[in-house]
This record gives C-alpha cells, sequence and structure tokens, in this order.
C-alpha cells in the first residue's frame, strides 16, 4: 500500500473512533486518537489533565514562573499548535488514521490523504452513547449535546469552518446507514479503488 494519512472527523456517538480503529486494524496501519494528547503533553511539558481541558476548551490559561514573578498564558493555543506538529509528524512518518483534532484541515495540503467525516442521526448517537456508557437516555443526551457544541466551537476556532463542511472533506457517511463494521468495509473498499486508480 502506498503512504495513506485517512483522517476521520465524526459526531460524538456516530462511531468515528471505532470505525477508525477498524480500518487501521485491517490496513495494518497506526491509529492515532489520544496519543496526540500525550505526545503534546510530552512536548510541552505540561499537566496531562491540563491539556485534556485546553484540547476541549478554549481559553484555557496556565500558570508559569518568571524572573518577574508568574505569568499567564493561553494554553488551548500552545496546545492547537503543539497539535499541528504532532499532526504532520505522524502524517509523514508512516501510514496512518487519525481520529478528529481537525486534522483534515491541517494536513489540507497533503495529496496522500483520505479525509472522511462521519455523521449519524442524533437518536442513534443517543443509543450509541447508552450502551457504550451504560447510562440512561438523559444522561447519554447530555453528553452528546456537550460533546456536539464543544467539538463544533472547536472546529471552527481553528479553522473558520463548520465541522460538517464538505469542502475538506473526500467522503461523507451516515455510519447508520450500515453499522459500523459495514461502514468500515465500505471506506475499504474506497481506499482499495484509490490504490488501483494510483497504480
Amino acid at each position: 500500500m502506498k503512504h495513506l494519512v485517512i483522517t476521520i472527523g465524526c459526531e460524538y456517538g456516530a462511531g468515528g473512533p471505532q470505525i477508525g480503529q477498524m480500518l487501521s486494524k485491517a490496513l495494518g496501519i497506526e491509529y492515532y486518537d489520544r496519543d496526540l494528547v500525550d505526545s503534546v503533553v510530552d512536548q510541552l511539558g505540561v499537566e496531562k489533565d491540563l491539556v485534556e481541558k485546553a484540547d476541549v476548551e478554549r481559553n484555557v490559561h496556565y500558570s508559569f514562573d518568571t524572573s518577574l514573578g508568574p505569568r499567564y498564558a493561553n494554553l488551548t493555543n500552545r496546545v492547537i499548535s503543539a497539535q499541528f506538529e504532532v499532526i504532520h509528524e505522524f502524517a509523514e512518518k508512516s501510514s496512518c488514521v487519525i481520529i478528529g483534532r481537525s486534522s483534515d484541515y491541517i494536513l489540507k495540503d497533503r495529496d496522500d490523504v483520505l479525509n472522511v467525516f462521519i455523521y449519524a442521526p442524533l437518536d442513534t448517537r443517543i443509543d450509541a452513547v447508552m450502551g457504550m456508557k451504560g447510562i440512561s437516555r438523559d444522561e447519554a443526551k447530555r453528553i452528546v449535546s456537550y460533546n456536539d457544541e464543544k467539538n463544533h466551537a472547536r472546529h471552527k476556532y481553528i479553522t473558520g469552518t463548520y465541522r460538517g463542511d464538505r469542502k475538506n472533506r473526500h467522503i461523507m457517511i451516515d455510519s447508520s446507514l450500515l453499522g459500523w463494521e459495514k461502514t468500515a468495509q465500505y471506506i475499504l473498499m474506497l481506499v482499495e479503488m484509490l490504490e488501483e486508480k494510483g497504480a
């Protein structure tokens, strides 16, 4: 297989990470999701829980010591900048699947990237979160709503566009149409056809 980076943007509860893992396993390539946070922690030398907060929220501030006493800075911007570097490093190093983090936008100048966006009806996503977390429907609905808001805001903050915007996506698919496993198989078929086209 030629060098290929698959970016997967997704609505919360639509199965993006799970589908990404299936693709990674089937293609025998790297899978990056939470690894991005760990790499940023290593790069910035900031506590992981603070980096995780800055990974999902805007305007997270942190203090650092200077010769003039403590100063404060926007950690969110530092985390975003570090993620840009880490995502480029991962994409350059080997074929891989990268989940979220506006990686379609970050890698927009590469020609070896397949940008996928996975969505599903709200009720389907709520049901999926209920099943995965073993929680009530009301709690699952709250979690889905919170994550949708947070992820949309972060993506717009970084890119100036909405997450479902087709501009940087090659394929957008409703994972409820085929289910998660067959959606992964469908994307694999597309990868195979792209390989044949480039052969």
